[in-house]
């Protein structure tokens, strides 16, 4: 595992790990992280696909882990911003570093949403999309649609303003996240347009990918559902063509999977699933 760091187009400094295999199968999986997950949780599942031939990229996007700043409050970064500059600066360390091998992206939550904002999303082979939707309350269940509207129509603005970020990990959702992170999640949850909603603030590449995608969904993961789902490859990425995996819960060890778990060293047996798929 060898320590990256790559400056975006507008002089900020991005946390990447490279994972190189003792001998190359010439592909290379580049990993983008949910909203507020450190690289590290990816850690392990990278260095296995790394023993498998693998050349394997994890990162953190701007405000996040290893690419946080001393001082939270007035950093400035987004999510359309994770998009278009800072993976954005990944894929073109990728294009001159690894340009012959066969690439593929592997998009976790917001991960995924992402790839609609760089137009370098075409050039990988093939996509994975692991626990991502278009997450609009009306796609969720009752239970957790009356959170969403609590969450992210009172608290997480009302905090975020006060504090000038959002400290997700008061409230068991990861790091901390810059202010306009926290607003655009909020697009993603109370707008109807969801990603949508995003993209048509930004150059939208969304609709030119055509790639195979690989869309996993786990059981137990409360905050996902089949309409989310479908939501997300039917009106935001309506040319790729997917291919859909539930995951039960009986096919973990620990019997949990949820919304990251996935990627948790318990749940080894499972990314046998994404490696099958991309040999």
């Amino acid at each position: 595992m060898k320590e990256l760091k790559l400056i975006t187009k507008d002089s900020v400094s991005i946390a990447v790990h490279l994972f190189l295999p003792e001998k190359s199968n010439n592909k290379l999986l580049l990993i983008n992280s949910a909203t507020g997950v450190k690289q590290q949780i990816y850690f392990s599942f990278a260095q296995y696909f790394s023993e498998q031939g693998f050349t394997v990229l994890t990162y953190d996007y701007r405000g996040i882990g290893l690419s946080k700043p001393k001082k939270m409050k007035g950093f400035q970064a987004s999510m359309r911003i994770w998009g278009s500059e800072d993976y954005k600066a990944v894929t073109d360390y990728i294009k001159i570093n690894f340009n012959d091998y066969k690439k593929y992206c592997l998009g976790h939550s917001v991960g995924a949403l992402i790839l609609g904002m760089n137009e370098d999303s075409a050039m990988f082979e093939e996509l994975i999309f692991v626990g991502t939707q278009n997450a609009f309350v009306g796609n969720l269940k009752l239970k957790t649609k009356i959170e969403a509207y609590l969450g992210f129509g009172i608290a997480q603005p009302l905090i975020t303003t006060l504090l000038g970020y959002f400290p997700g990990n008061w409230f068991g959702l990861g790091e901390s996240l810059p202010k306009n992170c926290a607003y655009d999640w909020r697009t993603l949850i109370l707008n109807r347009k969801s990603t949508n909603g995003l993209l048509e603030k930004i150059d939208d590449y969304s609709k030119k990918l055509t790639q195979k995608v690989f869309v996993i969904r786990a059981q137990d993961d409360v905050w996902l559902t089949e309409k989310g789902v479908r939501s997300l490859l039917n009106n935001t990425y309506p040319n790729l063509k997917p291919t859909y995996r539930l995951i039960k819960t009986s096919e973990s060890e620990k019997g949990e999977i949820g919304h990251v778990n996935f990627f948790r060293s318990y749940n080894k047996k499972l990314w046998n699933i994404i490696l099958n798929e991309l040999i």
